[in-house]
């Protein structure tokens, strides 16, 4: 973007920058060093012309893509190979300056900006495809690289990404691996901590950690990579990653059906995995809310009526194009006689399967556009995971413009969203920590997929037990005695 350009957007926006991070939070910088003049011409030397002091330039890293987060940074750091944060690192620790690692920025906890004025260190210009095994369907790749332009990499040799997520077209691998995302196709694919084979990570004191596998079975020592997946850059800055690409399906038919009750979702599911097996690879659901606002915003249209109470996406990926659309025309026939759904449809062709999937995928832009969002990523048990929703619509009620959820049903992650007016208090405290407490009550998670971050730190404890935290601040001690890495994030923050 050219210099002038990025200069208007900033200035078009400073009415609407979102409080600072640290003003708002009321919170204590830590016993980190200031940026001087001495650093800035080291990391020159180091990075030449891609350190960016100036202000208009790196405002927009300042903020995180949810807009409710702002930090301090006064320098962003753009290297373009793992030697090159090596030499930052080892300054930075040196001098006890602290740093926060970014991708694409696209994270809603705000763990990927600065919370007072730590570096940033942007990883956007480290997207190159080291190697791809065709044979083995290995993938190793920097940590800069675009998730979607991964997977059209891949698509041209018949593979593909085992992840997908709505922010595929900015989000970054890196990223993905350091909050271990699960997306659409967890259901199918599983997790990152299952589909990475090795990564390449810089510790505090600049060491590098190369453990860039490319098979799929080392069985030698303590499997380490684990570590730094989930870890949201506050152990080490994953550099590299070794990643399994499946084979890309011949056969991909999405099926959209309507329901009245969430106990009808819940019956699609458990019919589909009985009727699909082996070729389901995604279910996905959203209520009416999600829907109408959808539509409001962004002028998308689902092919069935739009008063019913809940849409359910079916995806099935296979091999035999006939064969996996006659199963799914039997699974929506067996729905239907049993009366667990009230319509549905089978797309025939990708304008209408890319149509449908744009309606689940593209909530969260509509959302936003609704007002200011209150989002929470929790994981249930499936049969009371709606049941959240209804209590928060009867806690919140006119304080809130709306409340819905969305999510994958497959793996129980709910997206809960709340829709303000403007930055409230008085409903803030009426979501936390109540949403955190029932989700524990249930044995949920807090965090299904997104992380911690800055905004759920404090309330791990709902989780995780107090042995286990205390362990990781050990191995965050280890890894990071001075603190430098990502601070104020993940771990509670100590006053």
């Amino acid at each position: 973007m050219p210099l002038l350009m990025i200069r208007h957007t900033v200035r078009r926006s400073l009415s609407t920058l979102p409080p600072l991070t640290a003003q708002h939070y009321d919170i204590k910088r830590g016993d980190y060093s200031k940026v001087n003049d001495v650093d800035i011409e080291l990391f020159q030397s180091v990075l030449g012309d891609r350190v960016l002091t100036d202000p208009a330039l790196v405002e927009p890293y300042n903020v995180d893509w949810m807009r409710i987060m702002r930090g301090q940074s006064k320098v962003v750091l753009r290297p373009k190979t793992t030697q090159e944060i090596s030499k930052i690192m080892r300054h930075c620790n040196g001098r006890k300056l602290a740093v926060v690692p970014q991708g694409g920025n696209t994270g809603l906890v705000g763990g990927s900006v600065p919370v007072f004025d730590e570096i940033i260190i942007s990883t956007s210009l480290m997207n190159n495809v080291l190697s791809l095994d065709e044979t083995a369907g290995v993938l190793v790749c920097q940590s800069g690289c675009v998730l979607k332009d991964l997977d059209n990499y891949l698509s041209e040799r018949n593979l593909m990404m085992p992840l997908d997520l709505g922010a595929k077209g900015s989000c970054q691998i890196g990223g993905n691996v350091s909050t271990n995302a699960g997306g659409l196709r967890l259901l199918r694919y599983g997790s990152l901590h299952g589909n990475v084979l090795g990564l390449e990570a810089v510790l505090a004191s600049g060491e590098v950690i190369n453990s860039l596998s490319t098979v799929r079975k080392d069985n030698t020592g303590y499997d380490i990579k684990q570590l730094f997946i989930g870890s949201e850059g506050t152990l080490g800055i994953v550099t590299a990653v070794s990643i399994l690409t499946p084979v890309r399906p011949k056969s991909v038919n999405v099926a959209l059906v309507c329901c009245d009750t969430f106990e009808q979702v819940q019956s699609v599911f458990v019919t589909g995995r009985k009727l699909l097996g082996e070729i389901l690879s995604a279910v996905e659901f959203f209520d009416s809310s999600c829907y109408q606002l959808v539509k409001k915003h962004l002028s998308l249209s689902l092919p069935l009526s739009s008063h019913h109470q809940f849409y359910v996406l079916i995806e099935t990926a296979g091999s035999n194009h006939s064969h996996d659309e006659e199963k799914l025309s039997l699974c929506l026939e067996e729905l239907m006689s049993s009366n667990v759904i009230i319509n549905g449809t089978i797309a025939t062709d990708y304008t209408k399967m890319k149509n449908i999937w744009n309606c689940r995928e593209l909530i969260a832009e509509a959302i936003n556009k609704e007002g200011v969002t209150y989002k929470y990523d929790v994981s249930l048990p499936l049969k009371c995971m709606y049941e959240l929703v209804d209590i928060m619509r009867e806690r919140l009620k006119d304080k809130a413009l709306c409340v819905l959820g969305y999510g994958h049903i497959g793996d129980g992650n709910l997206h809960f969203n709340a829709v303000g007016g403007s930055h409230s208090k008085e409903l803030l405290d009426l979501i936390e920590p109540f949403i955190f407490e029932w989700t524990a009550d249930r044995k949920g998670s807090i965090s299904a997929e997104h992380g911690l971050g800055f905004k759920k730190a404090n309330f791990i404890n709902y989780s995780k037990t107090d042995e286990t935290v205390s362990l990781m601040r050990r191995f965050k001690d280890l890894l990071d005695p001075k603190g430098i890495l990502n601070p104020y994030k993940t771990l509670p923050r100590i006053h």
